[in-house]
């Protein structure tokens, strides 16, 4: 039994052709590939004063507090600079994964509030965030 394979030159091809779709698709893959990891560099600052709605929080957070004579606050209450972490650690039950809003006011130094937030960093906290006014019309 032999099979005849001939075709006429004005039949349709019923095969497919997969080559264009494999390119196009290792094409988007490098792509992909090449964007990705550049999407997630970045450096996440909150700005002094913010339109943006709040979210909502399932955890009530910490909240840090540096007033304008340099005086630290965890909550209401005063703590000492060398003893802030261990004050933190026993409020958050050592949950490092707690969230930290660090509050400065404007006119202490900048340098302050960031060496306050390089040590909660340092100590494992990854959740610390800087809190910031509504922004309001002038």
């Amino acid at each position: 039994m032999a099979f005849n394979f001939k075709r006429s030159s004005k039949e349709p091809m019923s095969e497919i052709n997969v080559t264009p779709f494999v390119d196009v698709m290792l094409v988007l893959l490098i792509i992909f590939m090449v964007t990705a990891p550049l999407l997630t560099v970045g450096v996440q600052v909150d700005l002094p004063e913010s339109s943006a709605d709040s979210l909502p929080e399932e955890q009530e957070p910490l909240t840090l507090t540096i007033n304008s004579k340099g005086e630290i606050f965890i909550q209401e209450s005063k703590v000492e600079y060398d003893k802030i972490i261990a004050k933190i650690l026993a409020v958050s039950k050592n949950r490092t994964d707690t969230r930290i809003y660090v509050r400065g006011d404007k006119t202490i130094n900048y340098g302050r509030v960031l060496e306050v937030m390089g040590m909660l960093s340092g100590s494992g906290f990854t959740k610390v965030a800087l809190i910031s006014e509504p922004y309001k019309e002038r």
